[in-house]
C-alpha cells in the first residue's frame, strides 16, 4: 500500500489529460506504470520474513521508489504548467524537481517538458541548413516563424508533418513555416523529398546542418516544434498542440 494513493492520482491525472496532447497523456501513463512497478517490486520484497534486498552491482544506484513517485509528481505539475502556457511556472517546478529528483530514473527518462520550456524566452537561432528540399525562407519572412522537427522515417511525423500544411495556408503573412529534419537513420534524401511530394508538402523544408537546431531547440524527439516571435522562442512542444483550442491564435496574438 506504500504508493496505492499515488497510483490512484497519477491514474486521475491520465483520465484528465483528454485536453493534453497525446504525448504528454502517454507520457503520465508510463510514469503510472513505472510507480506500479516500484511497488510491486517493495511489496514483493517485504512479503519474505527478514528478506534482504538484492545486493547492487558495483557501480550501480539506488533506486528510491518514494523519490522516483515525487519525481513523477513534479513532471506532471510541470505538464500542466506548461498546458496552460504558464512557462515561468513551469520553469520553477522543473527547477526544484532538477535540484531534488534530476539523479531519478523517471526525471532522467520522462522529463521532456523540462527540456522543452528550457527553450522559451531564448533568442532565436539563424538558420543553418544544409540544403533545401523546397522552397527556401529566412526567419524573418513573418513576423512568427514556426519551426517544424521531423524525419521520414518517424510514424507520428508521417501523420502531424502534413496537418501543418493547414496552419501554413490559413496563416500566410503572419506565420513563416520551416520543416526541418537531418535525414538520419533509415531516410535519404530521395525518401524524404517523395515523402513531400506524396502528402503534397507545400511549406519549405530543409536538412538540418550537423543538427545544430535540433540541438539548440532542445529536441529529443519527434515531431517537435518551436514558435518563435520578435526573435524570441515563446513555445515548444509537440505541433499537435498548436491545432487544438486556438493555441495557435492566442500564442501568435499575446
Amino acid at each position: 500500500m506504500l504508493f496505492r494513493t499515488s497510483l490512484l492520482t497519477l491514474g486521475a491525472v491520465v483520465a484528465l489529460t483528454g485536453c493534453a496532447s497525446q504525448e504528454n497523456a502517454n507520457t503520465l501513463a508510463e510514469l503510472e506504470t513505472r510507480v506500479a512497478a516500484m511497488e510491486a517490486k517493495v511489496e514483493s520484497g517485504a512479503g519474505a520474513a527478514g528478506a534482504r534486498p538484492p545486493a547492487r552491482r558495483p557501480g550501480q544506484a539506488g533506486v528510491d521508489p518514494e523519490k522516483e513517485r515525487a519525481a513523477a509528481e513534479q513532471i506532471k505539475a510541470a505538464i500542466d504548467k506548461a498546458d496552460a502556457f504558464d512557462f515561468e511556472g513551469a520553469k520553477e517546478i522543473c527547477a526544484q524537481a532538477a535540484k531534488e529528483y534530476g539523479a531519478t530514473q523517471t526525471f532522467q527518462q520522462r522529463g521532456r517538458v523540462c527540456q522543452e520550456v528550457e527553450v522559451i524566452g531564448k533568442d532565436a537561432m539563424d538558420l543553418e541548413v544544409d540544403k533545401w528540399f523546397q522552397g527556401e525562407a529566412s526567419m524573418g519572412d513573418a513576423p512568427a516563424t514556426l519551426l517544424v522537427f521531423w524525419e521520414q522515417w518517424c510514424p507520428h511525423c508521417k501523420r502531424e508533418v502534413p496537418l501543418i500544411e493547414q496552419t501554413y495556408n490559413d496563416n500566410k503573412g503572419k506565420l513563416n513555416v520551416i520543416g526541418l529534419t537531418k535525414v538520419n537513420r533509415s531516410a535519404t534524401d530521395d525518401k524524404v523529398a517523395e515523402f513531400i511530394t506524396e502528402k503534397g508538402i507545400t511549406y519549405p523544408i530543409a536538412k538540418e546542418k550537423a543538427g545544430s537546431l535540433s540541438r539548440y531547440y532542445n529536441v529529443s524527439g519527434v515531431p517537435a516544434a518551436a514558435l518563435v516571435k520578435d526573435g524570441k522562442v515563446v513555445w515548444r512542444g509537440h505541433p499537435a498542440v498548436l491545432n487544438r483550442d486556438n493555441n495557435l491564435d492566442k500564442l501568435l496574438n499575446n
